[in-house]
């Protein structure tokens, strides 16, 4: 199944329903996906160079939403971010927000989203600068997530971390030998008190009903590689693969998701309309960058990166730029050759 026809058929109900809570976010999201691969956004024209065989082929939108474009711009982020990897241990770090807050984050995505990442951040590279077997300088990859597995808005920071750290005063990488990086504990407490401080600064009231305790999770993951992969997942596409949408009754739609307490593939059913809401909610704010680079992975540090990998003797494999996937002609299997952009009917005109 795909979601273009289930926006086209609950798209009513979900305006009605949801007029009040609706962003402008929200409604590019939802008409990119309605018109991806449709003449809205122009076509292609292609040519097979042994039958001579034309076929024309509809532009995607590429909106970060649509669940059905960007493939290729993740497989170049995930490029970018292998080129960084070192031959250390890893672990990835969470910070998440409790329910209580999210109600104001909703209402106000842009600057408690960033806010949050601020928030994460320098608690992490306090954390290094303080701690006894590091002390110095982090390399952070960090990760803005807003939904659960069941789509549920549950905005969290994954951080990816190297286990070590660099000492710029001595040129020297200093490297964490244990499995183990910080307690969750303190981490949480501190970045608790962190987020609520900037919130107040920033003019805005807290709830009243806040947990005193907050959840920050910090786990060895080994090789960088498999973490990055976890994160690539939903940074430049949905919150949902179609593949995953498995029922449309007419006014109901099934989606399966996999829990991450148990590992077992549930299903979760809804209305239409609120189905919609599930997915489009999670659509963020023009031009917010939900990945960023901090530290020695930060793209201004290049220099200090290369000196930890020569001091790591790292052999730092040669950038592949991966190309587009081909259009592949039906009759010889061969790729074909664009001949031609049709631009869209409205420009035209």
């Amino acid at each position: 199944m795909t979601l273009a026809p289930i926006v086209h058929a609950y798209r009513q109900g979900f305006e009605q329903k949801y007029a009040e809570a609706i962003t402008k976010p929200m409604r590019k999201a939802i008409n990119a996906v309605l018109a991806c691969r449709t003449e809205h956004y122009g076509q292609i024209k292609l040519c097979c160079p042994q039958c001579q065989t034309q076929a024309q082929r509809y532009h995607s939108c590429g909106h970060r939403s649509c669940p059905r474009c960007q493939h290729y711009d993740t497989g170049q982020w995930l490029e970018r971010q292998t080129q960084k990897l070192l031959p250390v241990e890893y672990f990835m770090v969470t910070f998440t927000l409790p329910q209580q807050m999210r109600a104001l984050v909703w209402h106000h995505q842009r600057i408690l989203y960033s806010l949050l990442f601020e928030c994460v951040i320098s608690t992490l590279k306090s954390f290094g600068l303080n701690d006894s077997d590091l002390g110095g300088e982090l390399g952070l990859t960090a990760v803005l997530h807003t939904h659960s597995r069941r789509l549920s808005f549950h905005p969290h920071v994954h951080v990816i971390i190297p286990g070590g750290c660099f000492l710029r005063h001595k040129r020297q990488w200093k490297k964490q030998r244990a499995q183990y990086l910080f307690n969750e504990f303190n981490l949480a407490k501190v970045f608790r008190a962190r987020m609520l401080e900037a919130v107040v600064q920033a003019g805005f009231y807290l709830p009243k009903d806040l947990p005193k305790q907050w959840v920050a999770q910090c786990k060895h993951v080994g090789k960088g590689l498999p973490a990055l992969q976890y994160l690539s997942r939903y940074l430049y596409r949905g919150v949902i693969s179609e593949r995953n949408i498995i029922e449309d009754d007419g006014t109901h739609v099934t989606f399966r998701y996999q829990d991450s307490e148990t590992n077992t593939i549930k299903t979760r059913r809804c209305r239409g309309e609120d189905f919609l809401w599930l997915v489009f909610r999670h659509a963020l704010p023009k031009g917010f960058r939900r990945t960023r680079d901090y530290g020695f992975l930060h793209g201004n540090a290049t220099k200090t990166r290369q000196l930890i990998q020569l001091l790591l003797k790292v052999k730092i494999p040669v950038p592949q730029l991966k190309a587009r996937p081909a259009f592949i002609c039906q009759r010889c299997l061969v790729a074909m050759k664009i001949i031609a952009f049709i631009p869209p009917s409205w420009r035209a005109g």
